[in-house]
């Protein structure tokens, strides 16, 4: 991970922490907390794995809630076919020697990473306002 990225990372997890993040509470969902978690975590995964980003602009609002509700990753069963398990702190304790993301979301709960990840797909889904990519 590159030295920006690594900064990047850092400054946005101060900011959720000091409660400046948009002056969002730990109880509600963090887009900008759940950006970071899907490109650093689960795009680095899916590059490396997949060979492939799958940003959220390539579904519609509906289908991505529909994937996050259905908690199925991989129909095709080659890897763990829970979404959920790439949000759980299971899944962050197993590559967090070789993803710093993964080190500093380790005590976030679950629960949190789900939504915070659910609102920055969702609101970044092709029909948002504001659709995004992995770049």
């Amino acid at each position: 991970m590159s030295k920006r990225v690594s900064m990047v990372v850092s400054v946005l997890l101060a900011a959720m922490l000091s409660g400046l993040a948009g002056g969002v509470s730990a109880d509600e969902p963090n887009k900008k907390i759940g950006k970071v978690y899907f490109k650093m975590i689960c795009t680095v995964c899916h590059m490396t794995a997949a060979g492939k980003a799958i940003p959220p602009n390539t579904r519609t609002m509906k289908e991505w809630q529909a994937y996050l509700d259905a908690d199925k990753h991989d129909a095709s069963g080659k890897t763990n076919p829970k979404v959920s398990y790439y949000l759980s702190h299971a899944y962050r304790e197993s590559i967090k020697d070789s993803n710093k993301a993964a080190q500093k979301f380790l005590d976030m709960p679950d629960d949190q990473v789900a939504a915070d990840v659910r609102a920055f797909v969702v609101g970044g889904a092709k029909d948002s306002d504001t659709p995004a990519s992995c770049e």
